[in-house]
């Protein structure tokens, strides 16, 4: 029987090819994004190693609200001189040097515009060469106006020593610098993890990245000989007391490493729910593949049963054929998701001009591709290998052709399926706390599967509609009912591309509504004519200077001018998000804001505001008092004085300005609302304020429609990604449309040379193949449509009041879209069976049995 199984395989190569592909394209992704974080979490343990190999340990003031994504760290708190002499006088320290090293040096390149990284922007103070720094050119900053810069910024940016440039300091404005010297790192190296690094005189760094001179932001210890860093950590803590953070360096890097391996872990849950859809795909194709098999099979395995094999011995036949596909399509897939990881791993760290710590393969990854492709294959052919085991000998020698059974079954199964899925996704949608993504997830998944279960149901009808489109012709009519001919065949390959095209227009429907909802409410809510902001690109959010604004609200075109800022802070023992608005008045004029209940007029020190929905969800009334930890430090107790009106830019808690500008880590203004006077054009007020904003590389002024645009490009550069990925799977699904026809023409051989004999020629036949191919691809497609559409807006529906979503939008282009390009994939996808279909030898196809 095995050698029979082999051979078997090896005799139909390109359905071996095909079933293998399908395995492989589902398999990759999952190795693809194990072997890619594994490679970038090793890339950064290895950058934070090097950047603390040197570290004995470290002092910093502790903060109560540190948040990276905030910007918020313990780094930002002063640590004053008189500290730093403290602990020279510890027991066991041999040097404790202050050092100013912080996020928030923009340098401003030779096109006037910031010069970009996203591993940081650092503004520090110089202290000499050490193990990890050495002068490479020029010399150590002596003077107020002179910067030593690293080697990595100086080849970004095109810089050399004696250049001028320009510097928007953390808390400082826009100031030109020479550049007297340029630094690499220990092993050559031009940056540790492509930052950029801009280095002061310690009284220059103290004023424009602190805010205060005599004071520093961290401490650089070295202990005595023999004591060991434990031991000068433990000494530095029990002399400072808590409020200070004191790491040695192997501490300083394994936190870090943990931090971004932390972030590097939503890589994974992205690329693995792809890899999720391209698993459900390839179920549909392997499943479809092996029915395809026992089907063609079914006269070679009566004689099997004749001659005496079991059930049993059939369905191992069966089983493994599948397991053969899996292993080897587990195999090149994992070789292939390598390919791709160790090709995103490359792109990440020249990107970031990182080092890379190599390519990482990780036990996990391997055991995982081999485990879910063996999986997946073994359970995908269960149902063929019982219905081969099935095969009566003596009714199966005498005629090859199976007899479909009834569809009561499997529409009652997926009809069930179905309601359970929907129950499913309307309970997590509903909010079931920790149970929601759960429920929802799984909701969509048995929706999708109970559809297909009811799609051979609803193959006749919906393939005869289509197929009427090509009905015109004998070629049409043909490829038409021959794709009604097998229902669950039909539905089982149009299932394919179903799931794939139902979670296409599914995200593409939640993105559109948002996306329009986002228009509806800015055009509703908000009443400024222009937007002042910037892109954050770092954990410094571009600032609006105080000058600048002064000046802005000076301008003779404008009416009104509210700036808007904002910080995150421990609420209650929480990490929350807090506004503070420099002039109420004006806010509640631009954000039509009125009061639901108390007074929203005005906000002194000690009180907030919040809006109606927030104030609903936490249960806030008037009088309501809560904790505040501010980034500077320091905790207060604010009181609830007013509810307003829930709108675009209006929710969340908004404390008073005073506590905003003691508190909070960038009190300066982020955003600002303008309002045009009356009978001044939009466009005029615009150029006024780019006129006192030319300086400021960071900010720039947009209209409402600009704003609206600008966000919505943002949805529409995210659902491109979506879709690429997708349609990764729905290559999958393509495979199972040339399988589904292969077999179809093979079964058919007598009936093609009949046609052939009676007069149909070649291209005939090769249009009633194509059509029968795009009849089973738009079926696929209309179905998924309708199902994502469903999904969709189900979800927008659902979660109106919790996000702000409107009324639902269909992508109508995208879907319009989708259509097209099931044509066009349906027909490539009968190229291959239509070739064969054509190359038939007339009288031998006649003559075959």
């Amino acid at each position: 029987m095995l050698r029979a199984t082999l051979k078997s395989l090896l005799a139909r190569k390109l359905r071996l090819i095909l079933s293998t592909l399908a395995v492989v394209l589902s398999v990759m992704f999952v190795s693809g994004s194990l072997v890619l974080t594994d490679t970038l979490g090793r890339t950064f343990d290895q950058v934070f190693s090097n950047i603390y190999s040197s570290t004995d340990v470290q002092v910093s003031a502790k903060s109560a609200t540190a948040n990276e994504a905030s910007g918020n760290s313990a780094a930002i708190l002063p640590v004053p001189a008189s500290d730093v002499e403290r602990i020279k006088k510890i027991d066991g320290v041999r040097s404790a040097t202050g050092q100013v090293f912080v996020t928030g040096a923009r340098v401003i390149g030779k096109n006037g515009k910031v010069v970009i990284s996203q591993s940081g922007q650092f503004g520090g103070s110089w202290t000499g060469e050490d193990e990890l720094t050495k002068l490479i050119a020029g010399r150590a900053p002596e003077a107020a106006d002179e910067i030593v810069i690293n080697n990595g910024l100086a080849k970004q940016a095109k810089f050399a020593v004696g250049d001028s440039v320009d510097i928007i300091a953390r808390a400082e404005a826009r100031k030109t610098y020479k550049i007297v010297g340029v630094i690499q790192y220990g092993g050559n190296r031009d940056s540790l993890a492509g930052e950029t690094t801009v280095l002061f005189t310690e009284a220059t760094a103290q004023r424009v990245m602190l805010g205060e001179t005599g004071v520093f932001n961290v401490v650089e210890v070295k202990g005595a000989s023999g004591v060991s860093d434990n031991q000068l950590r433990d000494n530095i803590k029990a002399a400072l007391g808590p409020s200070y953070s004191v790491q040695t360096g192997d501490e300083l890097s394994k936190a870090s490493s943990e931090a971004i391996r932390g972030l590097l872990k939503y890589f994974n849950y992205f690329f693995l729910g792809f890899g999720t859809i391209a698993l459900l795909v390839g179920v549909f194709l392997i499943l479809n593949t092996f029915s395809i098999i026992v089907s063609q099979r079914t006269q070679e395995l009566a004689l099997l049963r004749a001659m005496g094999a079991s059930r049993w011995q059939i369905i191992r036949s069966v089983l493994i054929e599948a397991l053969l596909i899996g292993i080897v399509g587990s195999l090149f897939g994992f070789l292939v998701g390598m390919g791709l990881g160790a090709l995103g791993a490359s792109a990440f760290t020249s990107l970031a001009k990182m080092d890379s710590a190599g390519l990482g393969l990780p036990v996990a990854a391997i055991v995982t591709s081999f485990t879910i492709g063996i999986l997946v294959t073994m359970i995908s052919a269960v149902l063929p290998a019982i219905k081969a085991a099935r095969v009566a000998p003596i009714a199966a020698m005498r005629d090859a052709a199976a007899t479909d059974k009834p569809l009561t079954g499997i529409t009652i199964v997926g009809g069930v399926v179905t309601a359970v899925g929907i129950g499913s996704l309307s309970w997590g949608l509903a909010g079931a706390g920790d149970a929601t993504l759960l429920l929802v997830f799984g909701g969509v998944l048995l929706t999708l599967i109970g559809v297909a279960l009811l799609a051979p149901m609803i193959s006749r009808p919906l393939v005869a509609a289509l197929g009427a489109v090509f009905s015109w012709s004998v070629p049409g009519k043909l490829g038409r009912r021959n794709s009604s001919r097998n229902p669950r065949r039909t539905a089982i390959t149009a299932g394919a591309v179903m799931v794939g095209i139902a979670i296409i227009t599914m995200i593409s429907t939640i993105f559109a509504s948002l996306s329009t909802a986002i228009g509806e409410s800015v055009e509703k809510d908000l009443q400024a004519d222009l937007i002042i902001y910037g892109q954050q690109t770092s954990d410094v959010p571009p600032i609006i200077q105080p000058d600048e604004l002064k000046q802005i609200k000076a301008l003779p075109q404008l009416q009104t001018v509210a700036s808007v800022t904002y910080d995150t802070v421990s609420l209650n023992g929480k990490q929350d998000f807090v506004l503070a608005y420099d002039d109420v008045p004006a806010v509640i004029t631009v954000l039509k804001l009125h009061a639901v209940a108390g007074r929203i007029d005005h906000i002194d020190s000690g009180e907030f505001t919040t809006d109606e929905k927030t104030a609903k969800d936490r249960k806030y009334t008037v009088g309501t008092t809560i904790q505040v930890t501010f980034a500077k430090g320091g905790t207060k107790t604010l009181t609830l004085v007013g509810i307003t009106n829930s709108t675009v830019n209006g929710n969340g808690v908004v404390v008073s300005n005073t506590d905003a500008q003691t508190g909070f880590a960038f009190p300066q203004p982020i955003q600002a609302l303008v309002k045009a006077k009356d009978g001044v054009a939009v466009q005029d007020a615009k150029t006024a304020i780019e006129g006192v904003l030319k300086n400021n590389p960071e900010v720039s002024v947009q209209t409402k429609e600009e704003l609206v645009g600008s966000s919505q490009q943002q949805f529409d550069v995210a659902l491109i990604i979506v879709q690429v990925l997708l349609f990764i799977a729905l290559g999958i699904s393509v495979l199972g449309v040339i399988n589904t026809l292969l077999l179809s023409v093979i079964e058919r051989t007598r009936e093609l040379g009949m046609l052939r004999a009676i007069g149909l020629r070649r291209r005939q036949t090769w249009s009633m193949v194509t059509i029968e191919s795009v009849v089973i691809t738009l079926f696929g497609t209309v179905l998924g449509l309708i199902v994502g559409a469903g999904l969709g807006a189900a979800t927008v529906t659902a979660l109106k009041s919790v996000i702000g979503f409107g009324a639902v939008t269909l992508p109508w282009g995208y879907m319009i879209a989708y259509i097209i390009g099931a044509v066009v994939v349906g027909a490539v996808a009968g190229l291959i069976p239509a070739i064969r279909a054509v190359r038939l030898n007339v009288l031998n196809a006649i003559a075959y049995e």
